[in-house]
């Protein structure tokens, strides 16, 4: 009988380089069948790219280098959790015992579960979904370069819908409550300025930003709490 897989433990992160996750996914070469491999580290709070790389196999080796990279570029000045999938590469001896020397702290998601790590996986959407996606890259060397691109573009222009329409990187820069608070500034003086205009109550949005990472019944009802609570009417 199959065994019981029990849902991955909750992570909460209310700041950057608390929890990361990632993952790799295949992009077409132009031999039919052959793939090469990207490797993305996406930090759960702020939405951003934190590391990547394109190569040509799986491996854990080249897994450990991504860490050691991202952990070079990034002050951790706490407890670090690191959310993966099953395969091969995120379970391997070397980089489990580098996590483990350095007190990060990894979990897994249970096998076919996408749910388990969706960060990454509506990441990896977005980017298959992105209009100038070629679907197939020419070379390893072309691959790198569009995805460079694509992740800085990402990182610093893209104002995604569960950073209220911010950047990856105005987050992550520290900018989120003093945007956060300019806007609803605006929009309860808009409101005060030109009261006919509205025919209801003006919303503004959290200045508290937390996410979690499969979060408990609890832990929802809290967040929507909170979010109700920055929410109220003026």
């Amino acid at each position: 009988m199959p065994k019981n897989q029990s849902k991955p433990p909750e992570r909460v992160a209310t700041g950057s380089n608390q929890v990361w996750c990632w993952d790799i996914t295949y992009l077409r070469s132009p031999v039919r069948g052959l793939f090469y491999y990207a490797y993305v580290i996406i930090d759960v709070w702020d939405r951003s790219i934190v590391k990547w790389t394109i190569n040509l196999r799986e491996d854990e080796a080249l897994a450990l280098e991504l860490f050691q990279e991202a952990l070079r570029d990034n002050k951790i000045s706490d407890v670090l959790f690191v959310h993966s999938d099953n395969g091969h590469p995120m379970k391997g001896i070397t980089l489990l015992a580098f996590f483990e020397y350095l007190g990060i702290v990894p979990s897994r998601s249970r096998p076919r579960v996408s749910d388990d790590n969706p960060f990454i996986e509506s990441w990896f959407k977005t980017l298959k979904h992105s209009i100038s996606y070629p679907g197939r890259f020419k070379s390893i060397e072309g691959a790198r370069a569009w995805f460079g691109e694509f992740v800085h573009q990402y990182n610093t222009e893209h104002l995604h819908s569960g950073l209220q329409y911010m950047t990856p990187l105005e987050v992550r820069n520290g900018n989120y409550t003093e945007k956060a608070e300019r806007r609803n500034v605006v929009m309860r003086e808009a409101k005060e300025r030109y009261p006919k205009r509205w025919r209801g109550s003006v919303k503004q949005i959290s200045e508290t930003h937390i996410v979690a990472l499969n979060p408990t019944g609890e832990t929802r009802v809290k967040l929507n709490a909170s979010e109700l609570i920055h929410t109220k009417s003026f």
